[in-house]
């Protein structure tokens, strides 16, 4: 009976991980509630996870990487490189990939992919680049990279802490690189070679601030009935027609379309989004073939040289998230209009968009006057998309934070203390040395991922406490009766690699660990194998924007579809899967 209750909770809480009908954070509590009601768990019980060393671990990891931002090392470092690759499309892709490659082997990823958005969209504007060329790609470095390390993703914490209170071996700090940097190696490699040629390109909106002689404004107009325009095809007719001008975006009702991409010509009241020089645009305007949509402000965007638009990206710590537009301080800020929202290339006009809840990735078009647009600069709330980073950040600290974040790592690889202790111990000297004021500190730990892995410990606790998690292992075995210990462990990657593109891949190691361990023990072999298997598959979501915070920040600034994913994601995937297969058995025997 308490088997058939556990797995009616299972399956409602990947229902709702999965639709996000509700925040993750309530379903979590949601979870440890149903399991004390039900008395499968005692509250004591029910609760523990918030004791958990891994808990205290990922959001210490958390507030360090908050601390690395605010410093700017991984971005000043990066663009340094990065001006030195100017001209050499294909130096500037290694470089980068090397970068946050190697950073996110030690940070926390999403901060760091975070950090590299603006600047890669800043390079695709100085190396003439589509910079849809290299989001995506960053994201998969940044996965591929965190699997090298203990700390680089806070799924092998977790994993870490769970063998251990299995009675094995926790990981060490560098145990996982004997397979991951192999994987992270030949990824990285596939993505230089097919990125390239995979990826679409196309013209990213935002490059309009770079100091040129003649600087071009963005636009958004408006295309009448009666417009000579209507029936045009944007790519060609209208590039043709106004060769000054460049055609970035169609947007029909709430979806966007790609002029050169996407086969559409112009119908009534479309909106067309633009970059031309102010004279240009001012001489488009005096004609009948467009205009600009109305505000209900008292800027000035009659002539396109007192305004123009910019893009502001909501990252994973803002204080906007789940806000209503309405709510937030942009809604009443005098020196800008909010123009639209894109999210998941889906477009909200202004009279759609007051009552739309903020989502992590989540792009606002704005628009404001050109001398107010560094009083939006410097902000955690939003990622302007033009910014250069040292602008943004407090390089002052940078060789301090450097110095704690070394000593963290060199202590917790030497066995000085456990990572738990090395983590606080860092924390602590990053607010004490000013590094990261505790008010950026607060905003920057992510409490509703605490609380999802806390929620899905106190799930894993009453799986294995009512036996669902041997029964499992138990049907799993039965699908693969006959194969190999090495065959089953690649199934347990390939079930691990398909759950974490609809869940999170914490929530998917908390969820399978138990199970994998099982399976082992039912095979009479080592579990060792199979929790790293776990750890290796857990991170493995190159397939979809979902399931992964990296792959969902870059979706809409780099303007991908679905089905971008699928292009290097599913090759990915099959790597590391195969590759997983044969090594992991190699290094830790069964």
């Amino acid at each position: 009976m308490e088997i058939a209750v556990v797995s009616v909770l299972l399956a409602v809480t990947l229902y709702l991980l999965m639709s996000e009908r509700i925040p993750i954070d309530l379903t979590a509590i949601g979870i440890m509630v149903a399991l004390i009601v039900t008395r499968i768990l005692t509250p004591e019980q029910a609760v523990a996870g918030f004791a958990n060393p891994a808990v205290i671990t990922v959001a210490a990891m958390f507030l360090i990487s908050q601390g690395m931002i605010r410093t700017g090392i991984v971005g000043f470092i990066g663009q340094k490189v990065i001006a030195v690759t100017r001209g050499r499309t294909w130096l500037a892709l290694l470089v980068v990939l090397l970068i946050v490659s190697v950073a996110s082997a030690f940070i926390n990823n999403t901060p760091v992919v975070v950090i590299f958005i603006p600047v890669i969209l800043g390079m695709g504007c100085g190396l003439g680049v589509s910079p849809s060329k290299y989001l995506i790609p960053i994201s998969y470095a940044s996965i591929l990279a965190g699997t090298c390390t203990l700390i680089g993703t806070s799924t092998n914490i977790i994993a870490s802490n769970i063998s251990a209170s299995y009675g094995y071996a926790p990981l060490s700090m560098f145990e996982l690189s004997s397979v991951g940097v192999p994987l992270a190696v030949a990824g990285i490699l596939f993505i230089i070679i097919a990125a390239p040629r995979l990826m679409p390109e196309l013209v990213h909106p935002t490059c309009e601030l770079e100091n040129q002689a003649q600087r071009r404004y963005l636009a958004e107009l408006i295309v009448p009935r009666g417009s000579a325009w209507i029936g045009m095809d944007p790519c060609n007719d209208l590039r043709a027609k106004y060769p000054g001008f460049e055609f970035l975006e169609l947007i029909r009702s709430s979806h966007i379309f790609h002029p050169c991409r996407d086969a559409v010509r112009i119908a009534p009241d479309d909106l067309l989004l633009v970059k031309a020089s102010p004279n240009e645009l001012t001489h488009l305007l005096q004609g009948k073939e467009v205009n600009l949509p109305a505000t209900e402000k008292g800027l000035n965007f009659n002539t396109p040289g007192e305004s123009l638009i910019i893009e502001l990206i909501i990252p994973p710590q803002s204080r906007l998230l789940g806000q209503t537009l309405r709510e937030t301080d942009l809604a009443n800020d005098e020196d800008l209009h909010i123009v639209a929202i894109e999210r998941s290339g889906l477009h909200y006009s202004e009279k759609q968009i007051k009552d739309i809840r903020l989502r992590i990735g989540d792009i606002l078009l704005v628009w404001c006057r050109p001398d107010r647009v560094d009083k939006f600069r410097g902000r955690s709330d939003w990622i302007v998309v033009e910014d250069v980073h040292h602008q943004i950040v407090h390089t002052r600290k940078a060789p301090l934070a450097g110095m704690i974040f070394a000593a963290m790592v060199i202590a917790a690889t030497s066995g000085l203390a456990d990572i738990m202790v090395c983590a606080l111990a860092a924390l602590c000297l990053m607010v004490l040395t000013g590094c990261l004021p505790l008010r950026e500190a607060y905003r920057a730990l992510q409490s509703n991922v605490l609380l999802l892995i806390v929620g899905t410990i106190a799930l894993g606790a009453a799986m294995e406490k009512t036996g669902a998690s041997r029964y499992y292992a138990e049907l799993f075995l039965g699908m693969l009766q006959g194969w190999s210990p090495a065959m089953v462990l690649g199934g347990i990657l390939l079930l691990t690699s398909i759950c974490t593109h609809v869940l999170s891949n914490n929530a998917t190691a908390v969820l399978l660990l138990p199970i994998a361990i099982s399976t082992a023990l039912g095979l009479g072999v080592h579990p060792k194998p199979f929790i790293v298997a776990v750890c290796i598959g857990a991170s493995a979501c190159f397939a979809s924007p979902i399931g992964y915070q990296t792959n969902l920040l870059v979706y809409g600034p780099g303007g991908y579809r679905f089905s971008d994913y699928f292009k290097l994601g599913i090759p990915l995937n099959l790597m590391v899967v195969i590759a997983g297969t044969v090594l992991i058995p190699h290094f830790w025997p069964f």
